[in-house]
C-alpha cells in the first residue's frame, strides 16, 4: 500500500453521523453499512454550498484510541466554509489542520479494501515512529467516479 506524508487546512464538512467502534463494525450491528445509504438517500451533494466531487468518511470525537467508540461522519465539504441551505438533518463538523499519512487501498469492492487497508494502516502504527494524534481521521473518495464495487479510497491519518 502506497503510503505518504502531507499537511492539510481545515476542512468543514456536512453529512450524516452515528456513533460506533470498531467492534460493533466487526458484527452484525455495526452502523457504517447503513450510513452510506442514509448519505445517498439524504441527497445532500445537491444541497447548496456543497463541493459534490469528493465523499468523505470521517473518523472524530474518539474515546479513546482504536479500541474504543468513534463518530463516524459520511459527507462532503462545504464550499469555503458555506453551509448555508444544508439544513438541520446534517452534521456540521470541522476536520482540523493536521499532519497526515495518506494510505491508498487496491482498487476493487469498497467494502473489501477499505477493511484491508485499515487493518494494514493498524499494523503500520503498531511499528510506526509516528504517533496518531486521534483529532480527524478520514477515508476520501471520488464521487464523480464512485462506484462501490470498483473503488480506490485514500486514508487520510493524523499524525504528530
Amino acid at each position: 500500500m502506497k503510503v505518504e506524508r502531507i499537511s492539510k487546512p481545515a476542512i468543514q464538512l456536512i453529512g450524516v453521523a452515528a456513533r460506533t467502534s470498531n467492534q460493533a463494525e466487526a458484527g452484525p450491528e455495526g452502523k457504517i453499512p447503513g450510513l452510506w445509504g442514509n448519505f445517498f438517500q439524504t441527497g445532500i451533494m445537491q444541497q447548496p454550498g456543497i463541493k459534490p466531487d469528493e465523499i468523505y468518511g470521517l473518523y472524530t470525537d474518539y474515546a479513546s484510541d482504536v479500541n474504543g467508540e468513534y463518530t463516524v461522519v459520511l459527507g462532503c465539504e462545504t464550499a469555503e466554509g458555506d453551509a448555508s441551505g444544508s439544513g438541520d438533518n446534517f452534521t456540521k463538523v470541522d476536520i482540523p489542520a493536521s499532519d497526515y499519512l495518506v494510505f491508498t487501498t487496491k482498487q476493487g469492492p469498497i467494502g473489501s479494501v477499505v477493511i484491508e487497508a485499515w487493518q494494514e494502516i493498524w499494523t503500520y502504527f503498531q511499528n510506526s515512529t509516528e504517533t496518531r494524534t486521534y483529532t480527524g481521521d478520514f477515508e476520501l473518495y471520488d464521487a464523480v467516479q464512485f462506484d462501490p464495487s470498483n473503488a480506490v479510497a485514500k486514508i487520510y491519518i493524523a499524525v504528530s
